[in-house]
């Protein structure tokens, strides 16, 4: 993350909890220069999580809601979006108000999530412009990724909502061999398939920064050609990278 000061107020002050930001990105909203603000707290374990600074939702947060204000009124000319990221953005009570602030400045709305509460989504997708929604595994392995057990049940709800919305969108799975095998993977894509998703990206795991030292192997393949044309024939929009 570039340096920016961004300034630090008492945890109870707070709209929402900001654990870090980007300033400038232009990798996490397609097409779009943006800011990403990173909320504190998710209830999920994820092995392979990078972003393990922002799990716990005690954390005190790290910069202000007032400072990111001022930041993105100076800067309505430079960027075009804002993302919030995390963590798990939806935990946060405050999200649609801090949303709706942000959009009222000028600037599209991203969301980056793991779908955990399905609910809360809907009720954030008529301020949303694109979201990035992590669907992890096929169904009968979700648990085994996040350590909860009624995790693919929230995560498909928010997929099928979010699927039969209006917002741009991309559903997005982390491959590590370690977690989610070859037969898993076309597992996925055909539960992807049956509610229609149009919009697919398989991406590899930075395992730098893995919070189980047991898969931090550097060494696993990649996705092989043949089933990147594969899987590529299933989606009309599909990436690997």
């Amino acid at each position: 993350m570039m340096s920016v000061n961004f300034s630090r107020k008492k945890q109870s002050s707070e709209l929402i909890q900001i654990g870090g930001v980007t300033p400038f990105t232009t990798i996490d909203y397609p097409g779009e220069l943006a800011a990403v603000l990173f909320l504190q707290g998710c209830p999920w374990r994820c092995d392979y999580c990078h972003n393990k600074g922002f799990i716990d939702r005690k954390q005190v947060a790290a910069v202000s809601w007032e400072s990111v204000l001022d930041f993105l009124g100076e800067r309505k000319t430079l960027l075009d979006a804002v993302v919030f990221s995390g963590g798990e953005p939806t935990l946060q009570t405050g999200l649609p108000e801090a949303i709706q602030q942000v959009k009222h400045l000028g600037f599209k709305i991203g969301l980056h999530s793991a779908g955990v509460y399905p609910a809360r989504l809907q009720k954030l997708l008529p301020w949303l412009d694109w979201v990035g929604l992590d669907i992890k595994a096929p169904a009968s392995r979700y648990s085994a990724i996040t350590g909860v057990s009624n995790s693919a049940e929230r995560a498909w709800d928010s997929a099928r909502l979010l699927v039969d919305s209006d917002v741009d969108y991309e559903i997005r799975t982390t491959l590590h061999p370690k977690l989610i095998s070859r037969s898993d993977l076309y597992q996925l894509v055909d539960e992807l398939k049956q509610i229609n998703v149009r919009h697919y990206r398989v991406q590899k795991c930075n395992t730098r920064y893995c919070s189980d030292d047991n898969i931090t192997e550097q060494d696993f393949n990649n996705l092989e050609l043949s089933d990147q044309d594969r899987i590529g024939n299933i989606f009309p929009s599909f990436e690997y990278r």
